[in-house]
């Protein structure tokens, strides 16, 4: 299934394969699904935190090939930030519960 041109969250990871990474991801997403406050969530702050990511994971790239190509090492510290920032995006929107999101948004 497809929504504007771009397939559904369950279409990229199919059942069996989620469980299996939420379990590696837990303790991740133990952070962002704890709690028993009310949240407001809106299924287009799933997609997009999952466009967030992907920009955050560009945004890492081109900052490593300019750190490699200028010869600057230090360099590197912003492309890590960025990527990690990325992949933490990543994995809520592909793995996380609504409250997760809803808490990486700050809903409340």
């Amino acid at each position: 299934m497809q929504l504007l041109g771009i397939p559904t969250i369950t279409c990229i990871i199919n059942r069996d394969m989620k469980i299996s990474l939420r379990k590696v991801f837990l303790p991740l997403l133990k952070i962002f699904e704890a709690g028993e406050a009310d949240y407001q969530y809106k299924s287009s702050h799933r997609k997009i935190l999952l466009v967030v990511a992907g920009l955050f994971i560009t945004l890492s790239i081109v900052s490593a090939t300019a750190a490699i190509v200028s010869a600057q090492i230090a360099g590197l510290i912003p492309c890590a930030i960025f990527f990690i920032v990325g992949l933490v995006c990543g994995i809520i929107g592909l793995l996380g519960n609504d409250r997760a999101v809803a808490k990486i948004w700050g809903n409340k």
